[in-house]
């Protein structure tokens, strides 16, 4: 189905540590923290905790979807691929769509916090200066569109230094946590139960929200072409990456509950992790929390550069976007055109954006809106590995639980967040979630109609797959594969 046209991405450059690295970077769980937190106990309160984790239990079933489908079908575009080969291809391509337009409104939202974290870090006035966070983030976003130009190892290699500062200095701050006296109030058990969430209502806005945390740590499914024994290690990174994150953001949230008031957290909404450092270490807390935020936004911007330059090379390979899209660079073996393109788009957004308000207001809405699309291609991917193991699904218990029924109940609960949710969300959150969706109506519709041979796949069907290392169509085998960088397993 998706027969390489032309030049190849590189097979064989990242390693299994890499791919890991690359997971827990496209979660991004100091920006989640800094910039979420707020809009999470907004909406539902002390039961933040408990939000991030009755949604790690089905995304934790979405993971193991993207593992088992990964095993199966190796392509760059990942649940467009998976999905439309399985459900339906109008339902693939809406799937690689919600991919695409989420990460492109997220390289917004999340340029903007980069600008103005680095900006903090001179003068805490200038972060509230939306015109100058936009440029400054514009320069940072510009940083990283030219390291995932310049290939697969370059960009590990950046996110290795990123993500390796800015895992240590949270886990310091975890530590630190434990040891914090003043409090602003006691634990409470109550925070992991249901007894805060305001009906259901509210908790389906909590979970919606949740999601978005989560959300990124299948970028290594997307560089499933361009990784060493994909089949495996693609989908066990993820696996590892969600626990990693999970175990993160729980145990922030709670020192966010503890530590800080409902007054601090509602005042320092764009960036509650700097509040939290301040409490925790006065002085040196707030600026270390800071950088953490800066690197781990700015790393999150290079994964979500990689799964949307990644899906649409996918999709110009398939011709159900413009073909220019599925063009690989000669000396960097990167999807260039589809990089170019990508990087125009989200700077005539970030100009936008500036009409939009203030940092925070664009956080809230667009946080909103992105989960809306999340819900949409996970929901679809943990619908589709059940129909390509449904005649395997019975063969073992693990098939039946982690290969069918986990995915299912993943499916089911993304599915129910975005139909609940709507109803609590604002008027601009929904029309960008579901607005974002529509548009991608009219390229499906006129690639459909020019003939495109992805929208006549060759099904996907486990019991049919033979299990072989990856190698892209007319390429020649070299004499000697790239090893990896020297933190591989």
């Amino acid at each position: 189905m998706s027969n390489l046209r032309g030049r190849g991405l590189q097979a064989n450059v990242l390693g299994t540590f890499d791919t890991v690295v690359m997971a827990v970077a496209g979660s991004a769980p100091a920006y989640s923290l800094a910039a979420t937190t707020a809009v999470l106990v907004g909406a539902v309160g002390l039961a933040s905790p408990a939000a991030l984790l009755y949604c790690a239990i089905p995304m934790l079933g979405i993971a193991l979807a993207f593992s088992y489908l990964g095993r199966i079908d190796v392509n760059a575009g990942a649940s467009y691929s998976w999905v439309g080969r399985t459900l339906h291809p109008f339902l693939g391509f809406i799937s690689g769509w919600a991919l695409v337009i989420s990460a492109t409104i997220f390289m917004v939202a999340g340029s903007l916090p980069a600008g103005s974290m680095t900006l903090s870090l001179f003068d805490a006035g200038l972060a509230d200066n939306t015109a100058l966070s936009t440029v400054v983030g514009a320069a940072w976003f510009l940083v990283m569109l030219g390291v995932v130009l310049g290939g697969a190892r370059l960009t590990v290699r950046a996110q290795l230094l990123m993500s390796g500062v800015e895992l240590g200095i949270l886990a310091l701050f975890a530590v630190l946590a434990l040891f914090h006296s003043h409090d602003a109030r006691p634990f409470d058990w109550s925070w992991l139960g249901f007894s805060h969430f305001d009906g259901t209502g509210g908790f389906a806005s909590g979970a919606l929200i949740a999601a978005f945390y989560y959300w990124g740590w299948d970028v290594t499914s997307n560089l499933s072409e361009e990784t060493r024994n994909s089949r495996r290690t693609t989908g066990l990174a993820g696996l590892i990456g969600v626990g990693i994150v999970f175990l993160l953001f729980e145990v922030f949230t709670v020192a966010v509950n503890v530590i800080l008031s409902s007054k601090q957290i509602e005042e320092n909404d764009a960036n509650v992790l700097a509040v939290l450092g301040e409490e925790i270490w006065p002085g040196w807390g707030g600026k270390l929390l800071i950088v953490s935020v800066m690197l781990s936004t700015i790393a999150t911007l290079e994964t979500t550069l990689i799964q949307v330059t990644r899906s649409l090379f996918a999709m110009g390979r398939d011709r159900t976007m413009p073909s220019a899209l599925g063009r690989v660079h000669r000396a960097w073996n990167t999807p260039w055109v589809a990089i170019v393109v990508v990087g125009a788009v989200a700077l005539v957004m970030f100009i936008a954006s500036n009409a939009l308000g203030s940092v925070g207001d664009i956080l809230a809405d667009a946080i909103a809106a992105i989960g809306l699309q999340i819900a949409v291609y996970y929901g679809l991917a943990g619908l589709a590995v059940v129909v390509a193991y449904r005649r395997m699904l019975l063969k073992s218990a693990s098939n039946f639980v982690f290969g069918g029924l986990w995915p299912l109940l993943g499916a089911v609960f993304m599915f129910w967040i975005f139909v609940e949710s709507l109803g609590d969300l604002s008027g601009a959150a929904i029309a960008i979630g579901i607005g974002g969706l529509a548009l991608g109506l009219v390229p499906m519709l006129w690639y459909w109609r020019q003939g495109s041979d992805y929208y006549r796949p060759a099904k996907l069907d486990a019991t049919r797959t033979v299990e072989a290392e990856y190698v892209p169509d007319g390429a020649a085998v070299p004499s000697r594969l790239h090893e990896g960088l020297p933190t591989d397993f």
